[in-house]
């Protein structure tokens, strides 16, 4: 994301002008539009236009919009935000007050115009505008006949390609048309690979399976490598990593990013950090449930105790449409950093995150144990907060 300008006052109210560079600058502003907040961009606008003789036309014209957020609709797969709302500023083309749907693409400028910017919307720029903080991760999940092409960046698992080909059974006396299969799926994963990662920005390339898929898949990649020269592979042989997985398909990236091996691999991204803390919250919980809560009303109580060693949040809990409710959580973020501690966003669309949404989207790891919050179940009403 490239920041063009910052024009927030000490009050916290204002604009920036931010240029989204690649897909996942698209969920950093899906995350910081909210409903009520003002967006500028240019659009296109069907006009019509009424000749002297009562005949008409309509002709599709470019202009800038400035509209009041009233809907928001990101579309992964196309990787475009729309932003459906009223005009508030005067247009020669729109009237003041009429619809209109904004998209927002690509490296397509836009000003984001809010009546008060807190510190994680704020913390959100910053993190975006930061190339440091992209993560670079690639992952090949496998199975005989079926692979999973995955990007893990900071704040999304992508799936660029899934690939499913189908291998004829080994057959007694025949194993050729087996082999042939085979081949034939290795040859379209490293395809897949050279296609889908670039090794510029990718320091560390998982290849993960059931059995020894991923070591035969490995070592056909290379002798495919040496044959055709293949420099890029070749050069970058270093950056593959074999491990273990029990299938071919995207849930087994959890397990595989609790790998130690792994996490030691990938200690510099923040998707090893929010895997890390999870599984840390997760042990505590069975060896030490006083020390390990979640759920809104707990974790509320814990932080008044200043309590709170590590606050593992979910960005869904800041996308709520309760603007007072959207405070609270901002303001269990700045306390718990205030007390010392330390918050941990996670993105609900990394596998983190998603485990994290079962557990209603906020949970804390402790600094002493509170078994007075144990016995203090009712909190029936957690699932309706959200």
């Amino acid at each position: 994301m490239k920041l063009v300008s910052n024009r927030v006052d000490k009050g916290g109210a204002g604009s920036v002008i931010l240029i989204p560079e690649e897909s996942e600058d698209m969920w950093h502003a899906y995350n910081l539009i909210s409903e009520g907040d003002n967006v500028r961009s240019t659009t296109i606008r069907k006009v019509q236009n009424e000749t002297a003789t009562g005949s008409s036309s309509s002709n599709r014209i470019r202009t800038t919009l400035k509209i009041s957020v009233e809907n928001i609709d990101f579309d992964t797969q196309a990787c475009v935000l729309r932003l459906k709302g009223r005009n508030v500023e005067e247009n020669q083309y729109v009237k003041m007050g009429a619809y209109h749907t904004l998209d927002l693409e690509l490296n397509r400028k836009f000003e984001l115009f809010k009546p008060e910017w807190d510190s994680i919307s704020l913390e959100r720029i910053e993190m975006a505008c930061d190339v440091t903080q992209h993560a670079d991760l690639g992952a090949v999940i496998m199975q005989e006949g079926l692979a999973h092409i995955c990007l893990i960046q900071s704040s999304m698992t992508i799936v660029r390609s899934k690939i499913d080909v189908n291998i004829p059974r080994k057959r007694k006396g025949n194993v050729s048309q087996h082999e042939k299969g085979l081949n034939k799926f290795y040859e379209a994963v490293m395809q897949g690979i050279m296609r889908h990662i670039n090794f510029v920005v990718v320091k560390c390339v998982l290849v993960a399976s059931p059995g020894f898929v991923k070591d035969q898949f490995f070592e056909f990649m290379i002798q495919q490598a040496v044959k055709s020269d293949n420099k890029v592979l070749l050069e970058n042989r270093s950056k593959f990593m074999l491990v273990h997985s029990s299938s071919g398909f995207k849930h087994s990236l959890k397990e595989i990013l609790q790998d130690p091996s792994v996490v030691s691999k990938m200690s510099d991204t923040k998707a090893a950090g929010e895997v890390k803390s999870l599984e840390t919250f997760y042990s505590i919980l069975q060896s030490e449930p006083a020390k390990a809560f979640y759920g809104k009303k707990h974790v509320m109580k814990a932080a008044e105790s200043q309590a709170i060693e590590t606050l593992l949040i979910s960005d869904s809990l800041f996308r709520c449409q309760n603007v007072a409710l959207r405070k609270e959580y901002v303001n269990l973020v700045e306390s718990v950093r205030d007390s010392g501690g330390e918050a941990k966003i996670f993105s609900s669309m990394h596998i983190s995150g998603e485990q994290l949404s079962h557990l209603t989207g906020v949970a804390a790891i402790l600094r002493f144990p509170m078994p007075e919050l144990e016995d203090d179940d009712d909190d029936d009403d957690d699932a309706d907060d959200k």
